[in-house]
């Protein structure tokens, strides 16, 4: 196993344990049971449990950013909004890893550190994609990033068709792009 793809073995690992089974579930042995390999080597790569936890969660982030098209350049208002609905078709056990380490962090003041990377990791990107839009209304930030977390949350729990959604979220853009 070499460093780089191992260490990422074992972060998706990490993803995969919590989402299936919470925070709660999330064991040395859990991981190295899902990565196929010994509890020893998650150690190695990061000592302890919450630095495993904080690196899954950037690299949650990270693959849920650049799966979707948040961080690609040049893309239209229809992109962009077909990439908030792809985040849980695609992206599942990513999002639910990250929902799982947000609700703990309601109980475990401990881990709201990693909700607020989270959330300002996902404000941002969704700014700068706005930017390159044209929108430069931070309330329509606020409004998108709170459309995109709802529909992502829903679509992991209770899967419909967000496509209306969608078509005002895209108009109300559009709009906002011509002020």
């Amino acid at each position: 196993m070499k460093d780089a793809s191992g260490r990422t073995a074992l972060l998706r690992a990490t993803i995969t344990v919590v989402a299936n089974g919470g925070l709660r579930a999330l064991t040395y042995r859990a991981v190295a049971a899902e990565a196929g390999v010994s509890h020893g080597l998650i150690r190695h790569h990061f000592g302890t449990k919450d630095q495993l936890i904080a690196a899954a969660m950037d690299f949650a982030i990270e693959e849920s950013l650049l799966g979707s098209n948040m961080m690609k350049q040049g893309v239209t208002v229809d992109e962009f909004a077909a990439g908030i609905e792809s985040l849980a078709e695609h992206d599942g056990p990513v999002q639910s890893f990250q929902y799982e380490l947000l609700l703990e962090s309601r109980r475990r003041p401990e881990l709201q550190r990693y909700a607020e990377r989270h959330y300002s990791a996902y404000r941002a990107a969704i700014g700068t994609q706005l930017a390159s839009l044209g929108v430069h209304d931070e309330g329509v930030t606020e409004i998108i990033w709170f459309c995109l977390d709802g529909i992502v949350f829903q679509q992991l729990v209770l899967p419909r068709d967000v496509r209306p959604a969608l078509r005002r979220m895209r108009a109300m853009i559009v709009a906002a792009s011509r002020q």
